[in-house]
This record gives C-alpha cells, sequence and structure tokens, in this order.
C-alpha cells in the first residue's frame, strides 16, 4: 500500500459524520450500561446482540485515531506524531487518576453512609476501607479495576502502544493485522493478560485481546476503502450478515424471556451465552463486522439525516468523545448513587438517565463552544475590543 493510497484513504473518511455517530452512540451506551439496575439500558446494544457499546467503541476509537494521526505520521514523522499520541494518552491516564479517586472517596462514603458495604464487592474496590492506601497504589498501576474503569484502563494501553502499531500499519498493513489476530488468539488459549489486584482477579477488558478491534479499525481507516468497498457490493455477504443479526438477536432474547428460550436448543443457547467479554469473544468480533457492513452500506458517508436535529447531540459527543467518554464514567456512579440511595422507581430510573445524557451532552455542546473561541481571530468582533482595552492599559 503506498503513502499517496492511505492519504486518500484517509481524505476520504476525514469528514465522515458515521464515525463521530458511533462514537458518540457507544458514548450514550455505555453511560446507560454503566447505570446498574437502570430499565432505559434494556434499549441499548448489548441486548440485541452479541457485542455492545464497548466493542463499537473500541473499533470506531481505532478507525479514528489512524484518521486523526496517519496523515501527521506521513508528513511530520514518527517523533511528533508519537508524542502526540503519548500526549493523549497521559491525558487519558490523568482522567483515570481524577475518576479512581473519585471512586475512592464516593464509594466509602455512600458504603458508611448508608451502611451499603455491598457496593465495595460491586464496584470491585475490595480492601477500601481496610487498607485504601494499597488499593490507590494498585489504581495508579491499572492494577485495580473499579467498576466501569475499565474500559478507559484499556484505552490507555491501547493508546499507549498506538505509535508502534500504527507506524507499522503505515508500513506493513497486512502483516500487522495479521501479528494483532496471532496476539488475540495467543491470549485467548494461553490466559495472557494484565497482572490485576487483588492477586487472582481477572482482567475484565483485557487488551491483548481487545487490541484486535482497535487495530482492525485503524487498518480499515488507513488501507480498507477498497476492500469494504469490495465488500459492501457482495450481495450474499449481506444478506449472511443480516441473518447472523437475526441468529443473535434470538439467542439474547432467549436468554432473558423463557418462553422464547425453552424454543431454542440447550446446546445452542449455551454455546453462546453468557458471552465471553473479558476476552472478546469471537462472536462478539463477528456481530460487530456485520453492523459495520450493514449501516456502512445502508447509511452512507453525505447522509443528511447526521445534520438533523435529533442526531446532532450525539455527533457532538462522539466529536468530542475523549471528555464525554470521562464525564460519562462519573456521571455512571453519580446515577447509582442516586438510585441506591432513594425510591428506586421507573420513573426515577428514566430521570436520571435522561439527565445524565442531557448533562453528557451539554458538557460536549460546551467545548466545542468553547474551542470555537479560541479558534477566532484576534482582529474580530468583542474580542478585538477587549484587545484592545487591554493593550491601552
Amino acid at each position: 500500500m503506498t503513502t499517496a493510497t492511505v492519504k486518500a484513504n484517509i481524505a476520504a473518511h476525514s469528514r465522515d459524520l458515521r464515525i463521530d455517530f458511533a462514537r458518540g452512540l457507544a458514548n450514550w451506551f455505555m453511560l446507560l450500561d454503566h447505570i446498574p439496575d437502570n430499565v432505559v439500558n434494556l434499549l441499548t446494544m448489548r441486548n440485541f446482540g452479541f457485542s455492545g457499546a464497548v466493542d463499537l467503541f473500541a473499533f470506531a476509537s481505532g478507525y479514528g485515531a489512524a484518521l486523526m494521526f496517519g496523515s501527521m505520521m506521513l508528513e511530520r514523522g514518527f517523533v511528533i506524531a508519537a508524542s502526540r499520541i503519548l500526549k493523549r494518552a497521559s491525558q487519558l491516564y490523568a482522567a483515570h487518576l481524577v475518576l479512581f479517586v473519585i471512586y475512592i472517596n464516593a464509594i466509602s462514603w455512600a458504603a458508611a453512609q448508608y451502611a451499603a458495604t455491598d457496593i465495595i464487592e460491586q464496584y470491585h474496590v475490595i480492601g477500601i476501607l481496610h487498607d485504601p492506601v494499597r488499593v490507590l497504589m494498585h489504581g495508579l498501576m491499572l492494577e485495580s479495576r473499579p467498576l466501569n474503569l475499565d474500559a478507559l484502563q484499556m484505552a490507555i494501553v491501547l493508546l499507549a502502544i498506538f505509535p508502534l502499531v500504527l507506524a507499522s500499519l503505515l508500513r506493513w498493513p497486512n502483516l500487522t493485522m495479521a501479528g494483532s489476530v496471532a496476539l488475540y488468539l495467543a491470549a485467548r488459549q494461553f490466559n495472557i493478560g494484565l497482572p490485576a489486584y487483588p492477586a487472582g482477579s481477572g482482567v475484565y477488558l483485557n487488551p491483548f485481546c481487545w487490541q484486535v478491534l482497535f487495530v482492525l479499525g485503524s487498518y480499515l481507516a488507513l488501507n480498507g476503502r477498497k476492500l469494504v468497498g469490495a465488500l459492501q457490493e457482495l450481495r450474499t455477504l449481506r444478506l449472511l450478515a443480516m441473518a447472523y443479526l437475526v441468529f443473535s438477536l434470538l439467542i439474547m432474547v432467549g436468554a432473558e424471556v423463557p418462553a422464547i428460550g425453552a424454543l431454542l436448543p440447550d446446546v445452542l443457547v449455551n454455546s453462546f451465552i453468557p458471552i465471553d467479554r473479558e476476552n472478546l469473544g469471537p462472536s462478539r468480533i463477528l456481530h460487530l463486522l456485520c453492523v459495520a457492513l450493514l449501516f456502512s452500506y445502508f447509511v452512507p458517508a453525505d447522509w443528511k439525516g447526521f445534520h438533523s436535529r435529533f442526531l446532532l447531540p450525539i455527533i457532538k459527543c462522539g466529536d468530542e468523545w475523549l471528555a464525554c467518554f470521562c464525564v460519562g464514567i462519573f456521571l455512571a456512579l453519580a446515577g447509582h448513587m442516586v438510585l441506591i440511595t432513594s425510591q428506586h422507581t421507573v420513573l426515577l430510573q428514566v430521570l436520571v438517565s435522561v439527565t445524565a445524557l442531557a448533562l453528557m451532552t451539554a458538557v460536549a455542546y460546551y467545548i466545542s463552544w468553547s474551542r470555537e473561541q479560541d479558534r477566532l481571530p484576534r482582529g474580530s468582533g468583542v474580542r478585538a475590543k477587549e484587545d484592545h482595552a487591554i493593550a491601552e492599559r
């Protein structure tokens, strides 16, 4: 794959609103999924197939990261691009530290205030009351994994190694993709993962397995334009993808609704349920690829619906995905605290969910607005008058 072809692929996808839509939808779904015992999260992606919001987030993040940093590495070199990628990884790590400290304080307060010690185990922060310093130290090393922070920790690890992955994708794309698949298979076969605290606890999202979705997204962004176009034109493949999505929907519904589950063979249901989330079961990857194939086929990049007022909030949350991702984790914790300390009614669940989504969207709009203000020419409008007044002083 030549440099010119890669640049053409990046240019063709750089203004593709489907990427922002996918990341924004993933942020919305993850926020709802992270609020336990919430009737609204029955509407999220994980209830309708084998893959979920985290799968979509990992794939779309790899796609977006390749578009953002791929041209930079081609034009400005490895060192500049690597420094920018590692800067983004350090921002994620800083967000993790802040959220981890908030988790420790909020969960400790709730456990003591409401005698709800069960949330300590629920949020995977065992030892927080007896030895908080050790929990904090393991949290700094990404070994302690509170509930809902696993996706953020996985993103930190994937971005930390992305400079080498991106350089390899630009030079040897097919070989790099093959190596990613080989690492995925080896990690599943030999149970390869990162250390965890407490000792013996597993990695909730194993980055050695989940990297395959991130790398796959990057590979398709840089080199997959013709490949995806050719696959989309295969009618038989589209029909098979639709059939697999319907099949996964039946399996998921059958696992939750006994009346439907009784109609399905036990051996069939047991082959897919429970779905391997920790090590990214193959059924999840196939389901997400089917969704991506059909979505990209039926929804063109220039679809006018993306400019409607109903979808713009989701796209805005995808454009400002990092801030929304971090804010969403905090909002999910706050929402869960509200529910467990109040009357757990359906109306309150809906109210908490809608409020959390509204706050996340407001943060996205504010950050976008603030960035636009920073880009305004210094000689325009009110800002020019303010600068002139300051100069006179």
